[in-house]
């Protein structure tokens, strides 16, 4: 089986180079949104080229993991955040919006948490690299 590895590159999607990344950001262009603050405070340093090369393969990986999970009812990524020790839910778009920002700007969007999600409906990082790799090794012997 082959995998669409295009998912930032194809119009529409989710590229770093797109004009539109994710959710809306409802202080556009606004000269009194809150977050210019944060940048005053602690501007985000670059990422190396080592991070930037981690980056877009995260972002592959998670093309490749949207590809098979996505069809079977799985709607996205659950990260266990180190600040606050909550489990996060990031649909695919959302993730890979943050993962675009961080190679774009060296952080991720502010973004509301998910309303009401389904916890069986996400995957963790871990468990979708492990059931991408068993499609992909249950594709090789047929």
């Amino acid at each position: 089986m082959s995998f669409d590895h295009s998912f930032g590159d194809r119009p529409g999607g989710f590229g770093a180079g797109d004009a539109v990344e994710g959710p809306l950001d409802p202080f556009f262009s606004d000269p009194n949104d809150p977050s210019a603050l944060l940048d005053a405070i602690e501007p985000a340093a670059p990422l190396s080229e080592d991070e930037s090369a981690d980056v877009r393969a995260d972002l592959a990986e998670l093309a490749e993991f949207r590809s098979v999970l996505d069809p079977v009812g799985v709607q996205g990524i659950i990260v266990e955040c180190t600040d606050c020790g909550e489990q996060h839910f990031f649909g695919w778009d959302l993730m890979a919006a943050n993962l675009n920002a961080l190679l774009g700007e060296g952080r991720t969007h502010v973004h509301e948490p998910a309303f009401a999600p389904d916890p069986d409906a996400y995957v963790s990082w871990d468990y979708a690299r492990g059931y991408a790799d068993a499609v992909t090794a249950g594709t090789k012997r047929h």
